[in-house]
């Protein structure tokens, strides 16, 4: 009987349309015993195909289509079976070496017993297979037990076929049925000519009539093959021979451990146990019984589950990043329970003062994997993995590969590409996929009439989008998983089938689960750009502030800075940007990490609604309740409620008399919903808690509780250790701001609308921005003054980095440019290339002259003929200086000009930005922050409009979506048709707009977003300000000379409108300042006044 043998499943990328489970499951369904892969040149579907034929009971056949080069440096397609282990193993090596370039892919020495190779007839028609036949010392000729020749029912068909069937079994090879598939059925026909032409950038005829008729590579019945190869019978002979003969077995789901390298011939046991006295030592408290028992259970624990190597490893690639003053994470997710990992610095928790649990980590009586995480700067990555890579071996280290799929606007280009569609023939179709993420075509088809609209309009696009959702969700490319790192003991070649990396290390071609399947053990290197803010400040701090701080010179219990967390001012600081939280701050107002890590907790989808309880507890105005006293130890912490994981688990062994082995047991239960497990938990909980003496109805309802809570319940070792990360962060931002705030934007450079909610934030923290300069600037920002951040000439859109490099580089070597002439000169002599309208202008228009030409318009309008005069100079500053330049004097931009520039070039304004005019609005209606919009609220702001976009809704009445920006984000805002009838001859863009709505989360995308009620022009609505009164507090504190001098200095400085009273706490008084002593009503005189006196003592009504 037939089976499909020479299957391509979608991991020959872009060459099948076959997804491995529909494949197995209508195999099962034509009831075949057996069914092959042979994907091209790689084996990345092998274990999940193994897997799923399993289940399925049927044989499964695994293979590789390679593709050998000849010494002509042609290539031929060559089929290779895996008749045992052995012979698995072969393929993994032969596919190895194809992905990583290595030749000669096939030597002569090399012994292939355990493989059968099955020639196509392309292959075997070629001067280079006859050569190879030739050749007695090939490895065709010498070492293969079972070679075949490839009969298709094409063949069959062929003139040629007996004479070219003849002079195969002449050169001793057996004839075999081995038809290839690539798709399941003949639907999907015209979907595999798509997947080659997108392969091949070329175009696709969907006119073409052939398209549908063809059904050659598809899946079929047996019995349907049985009947194509009736001709040739011997084939079927020979292919269910070779299947009997295929005796594949993987295994699968060992311990493959790594070793490491103990120093002195020592065991890796006594080794650990010897770091961790040092540890105890170092970290002060060797004297101290609780930690040495708790020591002595974990490693006991750690070498009963054989993990003591593995320990050893982590510790020594930390200890590498320490020694090489990288910054590190405190630690991440249970491992931070471990009082080992916090005795050899992977972690910097201390689990016995944070109460986290050891068999939160690893469960003695539960035997899983080890899983520690380490967070290492993005921008320190590579150095790591170098050094793990330089200590175990190349070929004992891989990073793990992942797949980019078709997603629903991808696939649909892709398709469209090949259709021929222009690009703005392609951008509506993909306008047509609504802004939600992973949504499906067949979820867009539903939700965007747009989208239907399009399908329906003719035949061409109902075929595209057929197409299209038969490819969706294949994989296009391999890619490197973010994070994930094998190390092995045995050579990975032996183990699994390995590819070329985008770095140095290789890639494994399996993904991370079938890694895991294997038996290898997954590590994390995890690249966190927190870390690296982190990393970057603390060099920016030695490098322009001459200070010498590192991350272990951060202290505990900063008050500053916990100020900080309780204002909610955490924009930018780790886990707590979002407005949402920032409230949750300013309501909670921690104290301390344990009270941090809470609010970490509470503030995820399924705890969140106990957030407004545990406030009331904590701040008094609600009394903390247990369902029993005995479990107040327990949940004192966070005012009776259930928050961490670790909870249950302790009150599973308080009350049920759970080993805390077993209580985990419970937590993974709960958390799966393994109803059945559940059932037998409870009973045992209730004998338990019986035992103990705790009366039924209690061990009923806490039992109820934690099934209700567990789910819910987050991880305490990471949320204390996440937010140790936050607190540096906000430590570093509260006393170092300049050098935070030049890595933070670093950090995000190119993001547009991250830059402006973080320079909105450091603006109001007083920090001052500095535009591009010729002079100053260097690549990326850089700290200039005490209180000013210089934007990098690479902040400039469309400039060059070689470009900025040269010009910095001839800046150092020579000194500074002395005017545009002096620039133009130097700059031609370094590469003429550079003188050009495209590199100069914009340096022109957003500032990076005006130190030295400070009329921009002016030398925009100068800038041709200063080119030409150079071009005729001869180089020579002088002949350049005699030169007349043709010109009038004009005046310069005005501010709204150069705001535009610097909007358009930077991405932000630096200079002012548009919305500051209407800050008397701004402070008169206290108008909410478009970055601290919470979902659920209602809110009046101010916004500057940047787009109008309208549509239509199904009733055919007009709406619109407007994006709005302020000082530190922006927003889109939704005026519904009744609301956008009434304002729409009002809307103007680049203007600015009072606008009251409710705050909501987005459905299509998730972004916070605003409904609007009710919208006026902002111009419209102002008053004339004259009528405002400035007053000013003086307290106790601020009634010095010097500060009343500086008062004066201001207030005579910003002669404006407004009249000033001030008013002095400790005599009681009032005294309203004379006419002539009026003072401005803007951003400037608020921000100059609230830093002088303090915020609370400046009000203007």
């Amino acid at each position: 009987m037939y089976i499909p043998l020479a299957t391509k499943s979608a991991y020959s990328l872009l060459e099948s349309t076959i997804r491995l489970p529909q494949y197995v499951q209508k195999a099962h369904e034509y009831h075949y015993e057996a069914l092959g892969l042979m994907d091209h040149n790689t084996l990345h579907g092998t274990i999940e195909f193994y897997q799923l034929c399993q289940k399925a009971k049927i044989k499964p056949i695994i293979g590789l289509l390679l593709d050998i080069s000849f010494a002509d440096e042609t290539s031929y397609p060559f089929y290779f079976v895996a008749k045992s282990f052995a012979g698995y193993q072969q393929l993994m090596e032969l596919s190895t070496k194809k992905m990583l370039g290595e030749s000669p892919i096939m030597q002569e020495e090399q012994r292939m017993t355990d493989v059968a190779i099955l020639i196509p007839k392309e292959t075997a028609q070629t001067t280079a297979f006859s050569a190879l036949l030739e050749n007695k010392h090939s490895w065709l000729s010498m070492n293969v037990t079972d070679v075949f020749f490839c009969v298709t029912p094409t063949n069959l068909g062929e003139e040629d076929f007996y004479s070219y069937q003849k002079k195969m079994k002449d050169l001793g090879m057996r004839p075999i049925a081995c038809q290839e598939t690539v798709a399941m059925d003949k639907s999907e026909n015209a979907a595999i000519e798509v997947v080659a032409h997108i392969k091949d950038g070329s175009t696709f005829d969907w006119r073409s009539s052939a398209v549908n008729e063809k059904a050659i590579g598809v899946l079929r019945p047996a019995e349907e093959m049985d009947q194509a190869f009736q001709k040739c019978p011997e084939a079927l002979e020979e292919l269910a021979k070779l299947v009997v003969l295929c005796q594949l077995e993987l295994p699968l789901h060992q311990v493959l451990l790594p070793k490491y390298p103990v120093p002195n011939g020592e065991s890796a046991k006594d080794y650990l146990a010897y770091l961790c006295k040092q540890g105890l030592a170092s970290r002060q408290i060797a004297h101290t019984s609780t930690y040495q028992r708790r020591l002595d259970y974990e490693l006991r624990i750690i070498h009963q589950m054989g993990f003591d190597d593995y320990f050893l490893i982590v510790w020594d690639i930390m200890n590498f990043a320490h020694e090489q003053n990288i910054v590190t994470g405190a630690g991440r997710g249970s491992a931070a329970g471990s009082l080992v990992s916090y005795l050899l610095s992977i972690t910097e928790i201390d689990p016995i003062d944070a109460d986290l649990l050891f068999e939160r980590f690893l469960n003695p009586e539960r035997y899983t994997m080890p899983d520690i995480d380490l967070d290492i700067p993005d921008n320190r990555r590579d150095v790591i993995l170098h050094y793990v890579k330089e200590k175990y071996g190349a070929d004992y280290v891989a990073q793990i590969a992942t797949f980019g799929t078709m997603a629903a606007k991808m696939v649909l280009r892709d398709v469209a590409r090949t259709f021929g569609l222009s690009q703005s023939e392609m951008n509506r179709w993909s306008k047509a996929i609504p802004n939600q993420l992973k949504i499906t075509l067949k979820e867009a088809y539903q939700t965007s009439k747009s989208l239907r609209e399009l399908v329906e309009m003719n035949e061409k696009n109902r075929l595209l989008f057929q197409i299209a959702s038969q490819l969706e969700g294949l994989p296009r490319h391999v890619s490197t998983h973010a994070a994930g790192v094998v190390i092995s003991d045995t050579n990975l070649r032996k183990l699994v089938p390995l590819q070329a990396g985008s770095g140095e290390l290789y890639l494994t071609q399996f993904a991370m689960n079938d890694v895991e399947t294997v038996g290898l053990l997954k590590m994390d290197f995890l690249g966190l750009r927190n870390l690296s803010i982190i990393d970057d400040t603390l060099k920016g701090i030695y490098y322009q502030m001459k200070q010498c701080f590192t991350q272990a010179m951060i202290p505990k219990n900063d008050k500053q800075t916990y100020e900080l967390f309780q204002r909610g001012e955490t924009v930018g600081v780790f886990q707590f940007e979002s407005a949402g939280i920032r409230k949750v701050l300013r309501d909670v107002r921690p104290a301390n990490l344990e009270e941090l890590a809470v609010v970490n907790a509470l503030y995820r989808p399924g705890p969140m609604k106990m957030i407004d309880a545990y406030v009331k507890r904590k701040n008094g105005l609600e009394k903390s309740t247990y369902l029993d006293q005995s479990l107040a130890p327990i949940l004192r912490s966070t005012y009776g409620i259930m928050v961490y994981q670790e909870q249950v688990m302790q009150v599973a062994s308080m009350m049920g008399g759970f080993s805390l082995g077993e209580a985990d047991i419970l937590r993974r239960a709960i958390s799966k919903k393994k109803r059945a497990v559940l059932d037998e938990q409870r009973e045992k909980f209730y004998q338990g808690a019986q035992t103990k003496g705790y009366d039924r109805k209690i061990a009923e309802a806490t039992y109820q509780y934690i099934e209700r809570f567990a789910d819910y319940g987050f991880n305490r070792s990471h949320a204390f250790a996440y937010s140790e990360i936050a607190y540096q962060m906000a430590y570093l931002k509260t006393h170092y701001p300049l050098p935070f705030y030049r890595a933070l934007l670093q950090s995000v450079q190119g993001n547009a609308s991250k830059m402006r909610e973080y320079i909105s934030e450091a603006k109001r923290q007083g920090v001052v921005f500095l535009a591009p300069s010729i002079n100053a600037s260097y690549s990326g920002f850089s700290i200039e003054s005490s209180e000013g951040i210089r934007f990098g000439l690479a902040s400039i859109k469309g400039l060059r980095k070689d470009f900025t490099q040269a010009v910095i580089r001839e800046r150092k070597e020579r000194g500074p440019f002395k005017s545009m002439d002096h620039f133009l000169l130097r700059l031609n002599q370094l590469n003429p290339k550079y003188i050009k309208k495209e590199i100069l202008e914009p340096l022109v228009e957003v500032g990076a002259f005006d130190t030295i030409e400070p009329n921009r318009k002016q030398l925009l309008q100068e800038l041709e003929g200063k080119r030409q005069n150079l071009a005729f100079s001869g180089g020579s500053m002088d002949m350049l200086a005699l030169m007349p330049l043709k010109t009038t004097e004009v005046v310069d931009f005005t501010l709204p000009e150069k705001l535009t520039f610097e909007e358009n070039l930077l991405g932000v304004y630096v200079s002012g930005h548009p919305i500051q005019e209407y800050d008397d609005l701004r402070r008169k209606w206290q108008t909410t922050q478009l970055s601290d919009l919470v979902p659920g609220t209602t809110v009046l702001l101010l916004g500057y409009l940047k787009n109008i976009r309208e549509i239509r809704t199904k009733k055919g009445e007009k709406m619109a979506f407007l994006d709005i920006m302020d000082l530190g984000a922006e927003r889109s805002v939704t005026l519904f048709p009744k609301l956008y009838r009434r304002v729409q001859r009002d809307l103007l863009l680049e203007h600015v707009y009072l606008i009251e709505g409710k705050v909501e989360t987005s459905r299509y995308n998730g972004e916070v977003q605003l409904l609007a009620q009710k919208l006026q022009l902002a111009a419209s609505i102002r008053k004339d300000t004259s009528d405002l009164t400035c007053y000013l507090k003086i307290d106790k504190h601020h009634e010095e000379i010097s500060i009343l001098n500086q008062l004066s200095d201001i207030i005579k400085e910003y002669s404006g409108e407004c009249f000033v009273i001030l008013y002095y706490e400790s005599e009681k008084k009032q005294k309203r300042l004379p006419a002539d002593l009026k003072i401005k009503n803007n951003s400037k005189v608020a921000e100059l006044l609230e830093k002088l006196l303090g915020k609370e003592n400046v009000i203007f009504k």
